[in-house]
């Protein structure tokens, strides 16, 4: 739908609804399906963000009006002045009674220009925290988080523990922040990543192009290659397994990042371990879960940690961390295992443990999967949104009155 084009379906909309997130690549990961709920309801959805061939793709494909806006992910002082200017710009244009800013940079600049205009109803969708960032940086990126919390009527958490940690880093008071559901995005599609009889087949031939034997066992990962996703202990805990499995085989499917990048001797180890395959990104990352055995997510910060959901509905057991957000998506003992973060010896051992008994990770794999289809479906994230949008707007009218 081309830039400022209004949806709607013919009848009056319940309220205009601004989304705003930094990167387009958020908003098509992030929004599968929600913003078209919502135009369904009766809403009038727009979308800001960064330009990009995913802004157009999100656009058509949930059937709602995108505003390009450039927005840096750095901090940029000048740049991030031009970006506030231009939201205060686009609110005053579309009057929206509803703006959810989520991601750091969009969360801060769209929720002081909501503020700043009046807007009547403004909710902050909190993603994650900046808990690793330390010094100065660290304290700078927490303030500008508890300023966007302090603009908005809403703060909305996508984990239970998520909503614990902002509690206690004082980042809003206990009624101002909810968690809807059990979390999570936006749930998960459970049935686009379950098998199907074609998985088999298709899984070795997967493993044919990567080089992988098809009797190998495969630890995976999905996400960005950077320090704080643990890839670090990630590449320890393999080393350790192949003294113990010399067949083992690491799958990484994600891109290495420059923010944040992963030390030198991990790259190497990746770049030089016979049994390690990098694939870079994968707009579709369904076919590598059914190569996996196990996934392994040692994340050290999350908001939430949504492959770990993709993982549990391809019927795979996980391996996490016991940091914010990572922990919401395992069950302990039951559809995986979670370790401490940082500890690539407790890692190692968990995956061991794992591979050393099938039929228990028969039993996780299928206890997530039931876990997934029951407790994280998009719809509870998507109903849930539109109830507190609508008490949003009865209080509103309320306090108008």
């Amino acid at each position: 739908m081309p830039a400022g084009e209004e949806s709607g379906a013919g009848r009056a909309p319940t309220a205009r609804l601004l989304y705003a997130v930094t990167a387009p690549v958020s908003a098509r990961a992030f929004f599968r399906g929600r913003l078209a709920y919502l135009r369904e309801q009766g809403y009038e959805v727009h979308l800001a963000s960064s330009p990009g061939e995913d802004l157009l793709e999100v656009g058509q494909r949930e059937g709602i009006a995108i505003h390009p806006l450039p927005m840096r992910r750095p901090i940029a002082i000048f740049a991030d002045f031009v970006s506030l200017f231009r939201a205060c710009l686009l609110i005053r244009r579309l009057s929206p009674d509803i703006v959810d800013a989520g991601t750091a940079k969009a969360g801060l600049l769209f929720g002081l220009a909501a503020a700043l205009n009046g807007v009547p109803c403004r909710v902050h969708s909190l993603l994650g925290l900046f808990e690793t960032k330390g010094g100065g940086l660290g304290r700078l990126l927490r303030l500008t988080q508890r300023i966007s919390c302090s603009c908005a009527h809403l703060v909305i958490c996508i984990s239970p523990s998520l909503r614990r940690r902002a509690i206690e880093l004082d980042m809003a008071g206990p009624d101002k922040i909810r968690c809807i559901g059990h979390g999570s995005v936006n749930g998960v599609d459970a049935e686009r990543f379950a098998p199907t009889e074609a998985t088999p087949a298709e899984a070795f031939e997967l493993r044919d192009r990567l080089g992988i034997e098809h009797d190998a066992p495969v630890v995976g990962f999905v996400g960005r290659l950077v320090r704080d996703k643990g890839i670090p202990e990630l590449v320890d805990a393999f080393l350790k397994l192949r003294e113990l499995h010399l067949d083992v085989r690491l799958l990484l499917v994600g891109a290495f990042e420059d923010v944040d990048p992963v030390p030198d001797l991990t790259m190497q180890a990746i770049r030089g371990t016979p049994g390690i395959t990098a694939v870079g990104f994968a707009p579709n990352p369904v076919p590598y879960y059914h190569v996996m055995d196990v996934l392994a997510f040692p994340t050290h910060r999350e908001g939430f940690g949504e492959v770990a959901l993709e993982a549990a509905a391809a019927g795979k057991p996980v391996v996490t961390t016991n940091a914010t957000g990572a922990v919401d998506g395992v069950v302990d003992g039951v559809t995986g295992i979670v370790v401490p973060v940082g500890d690539a010896d407790a890692l190692a051992d968990a995956l061991r443990r794992i591979l050393d008994d099938p039929e228990a990770a028969k039993r996780m794999g299928a206890a997530g999967q039931r876990r997934a289809r029951t407790e994280f479906r998009p719809i509870t994230i998507w109903e849930g949104i539109d109830v507190e949008y609508r008490r949003l707007l009865t209080d509103s009218r309320m306090r108008e009155n």
